[in-house]
């Protein structure tokens, strides 16, 4: 499978060196887009691709499937485009928050037949979440992250704050660049205004841990998922970029689980 990827940033870098340098099952990543070829120009001869600022000339170039690796703004102003031509993976699921963007992208994935992957990003469990909810019978998804307090607040607390409880629909207008986990567990369970979140200021942790909990007529389920960074960039959970791979592996494959 032929990877075109938006973005040279972190994660991206990720997906290069694990999938073009160690040559993982089948999969290659042959073009990139960038808006400043003279800063990224060095990718065509570490990696192998071909580097694109056009993205109409990106799209028409022997690819099989885009992922977006970039930014939000990146997914307003290229990926109606991008849709339209090929399947996409889209990793700032933070821009899904917009309504209007979410409901276009759906629109056109049905019009021209393309698919539109969601990694699972910093978190497990949407599998079981959307299984179990196949009959419309989970009642309740609860998440809980707690994140270094520095990281949400100005203020120095000695232990933990609660700093938001809620809906997901309003923890992502509140904290929308916090929020992403929740984007992802709104839209595989039981929707945003009805998605419970509470986010916690710690000044005794050093990474992100966020907690689900969900109930239904199947039972009841808890995951606890600590994150580590990616060493690349500590901004970035390591989780994340390895669901990107996770994603790009399953659709290549015959034999699918879950």
């Amino acid at each position: 499978m032929k990877i075109g990827l938006i973005g040279a940033g972190a994660i991206a870098h990720f997906l290069l060196e694990e999938i073009n340098e160690k040559r993982q099952e089948n999969l290659r990543i042959t073009s990139v887009f960038v808006r400043d070829r003279e800063k990224h120009h060095l990718l065509e001869s570490n990696y192998g691709v071909k580097v694109y600022t056009e993205i109409d000339a990106f799209l028409d170039s022997e690819i099989d499937i885009v992922v977006e690796a970039a930014n939000i703004e990146a997914v307003h102003t290229l990926l109606p485009s991008a849709i339209r031509k090929k399947d996409v993976v889209l990793i700032s699921i933070g821009a899904l928050v917009d309504e209007e963007l979410l409901a276009e992208l759906n629109t056109l994935a049905n019009e021209f037949n393309r698919r539109l992957y969601l990694p699972s990003g910093a978190i497990g469990g949407l599998d079981l979440l959307q299984n179990a909810h196949v009959l419309g019978t989970v009642t309740s998804v609860a998440l809980t992250t707690r994140k270094p307090a520095s990281s949400l607040i100005e203020e120095t607390i000695e232990k933990e704050k609660v700093i938001f409880e809620g809906s997901a629909t309003e923890a992502i207008r509140r904290y929308p660049k916090n929020m992403n986990v929740s984007i992802v567990l709104a839209l595989a369970g039981i929707g945003f205004d009805e998605t419970s979140v509470t986010l916690v200021a710690d000044p005794k942790i050093d990474k992100n841990i966020h907690q689900i909990e969900m109930t239904g007529d199947f039972g009841e389920a808890t995951f606890t998922i600590k994150n580590n960074p990616l060493p690349a960039n500590p901004k970035t959970s390591y989780l994340a970029a390895m669901s990107i791979l996770g994603t790009l592996k399953r659709i290549n494959r015959k034999l699918l689980t879950g």
